[in-house]
């Protein structure tokens, strides 16, 4: 049998083109996004994180000595009295009742009601959260503009002054603990060398932070030393990394200006591992805000989380906690997103 002349074996079927591009196109066709195949993967695995997580910190917190009976009464208090208050308070009921009513009211947003303050949960949490949003949200911004500006500069001239004197700072900054950074910036600014600012940041019932601004200058300041360092090494590494690439040679054979290589080729390469650090700073923050606000008494649900420790207030405890948890989990997601967004390799579907 013939087919244009070429002559093809009688037990080999035929094959129609058309039939054959459709064919292949269809694999192609049918595969997802990477980005819808992302967030199919990682929204679900994140639901399940929370949930373990809740469940966790509810029966944890169910093995911390003492009660809020007994922290609300004092120690000298009589059983009668302790028996009546746990009663009114709820503290006597089953614990795997208790969970089974406390998860059902998560899923309706409610979030209980504070033992200590006798106040909804989210009453509470509420002004704290936004000033601690705040805090973070600044030092989230200032530290990623600051650690990109002495990363890319230190990647310049690498082993230059420049890049010593930064590597050397900031090798320094993130081996100081965050009380440590915060003590400094305390005796520098308030009651040191200078008296800009004051030393604490609390703020009277009702009121928010932007609304004092002097007061959130020194927390911000000390989140931004602390930070910013792992920003600035990854951005310095990350981009000496592409100027030694061979695009980048290239680049520069073909009459690139240093600072178009540096600003065009360079950084856009530098963005994915960046965006990844900033992730990690964020989640940082988000733990390392409760050193912080303890020092400055800054009002915040770092905090607020260690009044509830101390109070045993076990529902604004367990909110807490849960409210990192879906924060750990949001962040982790959205860095992810956004690494395959500035990476045109792993965006693309092949």
């Amino acid at each position: 049998m013939s087919v244009g002349g070429t002559v093809q074996p009688a037990n080999m079927p035929s094959i129609d083109p058309v039939t054959e591009d459709a064919g292949a196109a269809r694999p192609a066709a049918s595969t997802p996004h990477p980005l819808l195949r992302l967030l199919s993967r990682r929204v679900p695995l994140g639901l399940l994180s929370i949930v373990v997580a809740a469940v966790i910190v509810y029966w944890a917190t169910l093995v911390l000595p003492g009660d809020a009976a007994t922290s609300i009464l004092g120690q000298s208090a009589t059983p009668e009295r302790l028996a009546q208050l746990r009663q009114k308070l709820g503290l006597d009921e089953p614990p795997l009742q208790s969970f089974v009513r406390w998860f059902s009211g998560l899923l309706h947003g409610d979030f209980g009601t504070s033992l200590t303050q006798q106040r909804p949960v989210w009453d509470v949490v509420e002004p704290r959260l936004l000033n601690s949003a705040v805090l973070v949200l600044i030092a989230a911004v200032l530290s990623t503009i600051v650690g990109i500006v002495m990363g890319l500069m230190a990647a310049r001239r690498p082993d230059r002054l420049t890049d010593t004197a930064f590597s050397v700072g900031a090798l320094v900054a993130s081996a100081l603990p965050e009380f440590v950074v915060a003590v400094f910036v305390i005796l520098t600014l308030s009651v040191g060398l200078f008296h800009w600012f004051p030393a604490i940041s609390a703020l009277p019932p009702g009121e928010y932070v932007w609304e004092h601004p002097d007061k959130l200058v020194l927390p911000a300041i000390t989140l931004l030393i602390v930070v910013t360092p792992y920003v600035f090494r990854m951005v310095r590494a990350a981009t000496i990394e592409a100027l030694r690439a061979d695009y980048s040679e290239v680049a520069v054979l073909k009459g690139t200006t240093q600072a178009r290589l540096l600003y065009r080729h360079a950084l856009p390469n530098a963005l994915a591992p960046t965006i990844q650090v900033v992730g990690l700073n964020l989640l940082y923050l988000a733990g390392g805000i409760v050193m912080v606000e303890t020092v400055f008494t800054y009002p915040g649900v770092g905090l607020t989380l260690v009044g509830a420790i101390e109070s045993r207030d076990i529902p604004l405890v367990q909110f807490l906690v849960v409210l990192l948890a879906i924060f750990y989990v949001t962040v982790n997601i959205a860095a992810d997103v956004g690494v395959l967004l500035v990476t045109p390799r792993k965006r693309f579907p092949r």
